[in-house]
């Protein structure tokens, strides 16, 4: 009997996303419950993320509409170069994460799925945080792997290997970086008391942002010209990182390389060439 009542839908609730959620519970409790869906979300997402960018790499100067935004233009990716990059998180995936999630399911408590869905300011805001969060973690160990030459060489490298970063390359990562970006990415939304709903739209949002950075396009639409007062630095930013690897070390916001002083914009010489 208890059972069957924790299957049911919740108690009538105005908020927008209760629907949804109850949906969620009723039809598909085993799949997100499970350790496993945060992996298969975030891969899912870079993956499908990278294909539309990836054809506008191998069409090149045939989609006119679109190469005149490409920041480097003399530097096209093969494709080679694109499954490699995809290879390499596939890899690290398959050989990794999988056993990693494995592991920590004999380890740690089995979480409990709440029966109140977000309301829309709480996803914002515990959204918000969450990328704050990750942005500083970030910015301190990149800027460290950047000025320790043994940390850099054995840690940071991999994403290195292409001054023009591209939509697969996003992903292109050692193990330690992998693995402390993911730790970072599971374990700030814990610790913030997020809901599992805000924690999988900011899983999805973070890496469209993160292929976002990488695509080697400044389109006019991406959310660095959306978002106001230049406050995400977006693919020129990363793209001048890849170029002048000891600037631009935040990975989505810009506001921790402005104070620090290590902010770099794109060089407008690298534009429509």
């Amino acid at each position: 009997m208890c059972l069957i009542l924790q299957l049911l839908p919740s108690r009538t609730s105005d908020r927008l996303l209760q629907p949804f959620w109850d949906y969620m519970l009723l039809n598909h409790r085993l799949l997100i419950s499970s350790p496993f869906f945060p992996v298969l979300l975030a891969f899912s997402s870079y993956f499908f993320f990278s294909i539309p960018f990836a054809a506008l790499d191998l069409l090149g100067a045939r989609v006119p509409l679109f190469h005149q935004y490409k920041i480097q233009p003399d530097r096209q990716p093969t494709v080679g170069m694109m499954a490699k990059s995809f290879m390499t998180a596939l890899y690290n995936h398959i050989f990794f994460v999988l056993p990693t999630v494995i592991i920590g399911m004999f380890i740690l408590p089995t979480p409990t799925l709440p029966q109140d869905a977000p309301t829309l300011y709480q996803v914002f805001i515990e959204g918000l945080a969450v990328l704050l969060l990750f942005d500083t973690q970030y910015y301190i160990w990149h800027f460290i792997h950047h000025k320790h030459p043994q940390l850099y060489r054995w840690i940071h490298a991999t994403h290195h290997e292409y001054m023009a970063p591209f939509s697969w390359s996003t992903e292109q990562l050692s193990i330690p970086e992998l693995m402390t970006v993911g730790f970072w990415s599971n374990q700030d939304p814990i610790d913030l008391k997020c809901h599992p709903l805000t924690t999988w739209c900011v899983t999805v949002f973070s890496i469209w942002m993160s292929v976002e950075d990488h695509i080697g396009y400044d389109l006019p639409w991406t959310l660095n010209h959306l978002v106001p007062f230049g406050l995400l630095g977006g693919a020129p930013a990363h793209d001048m990182h890849h170029q002048k690897p000891n600037s631009n070390y935040a990975p989505f916001f810009s506001h921790w390389d402005r104070i620090f002083g290590t902010a770099v914009p794109l060089k407008k010489k690298t534009l429509r060439e």
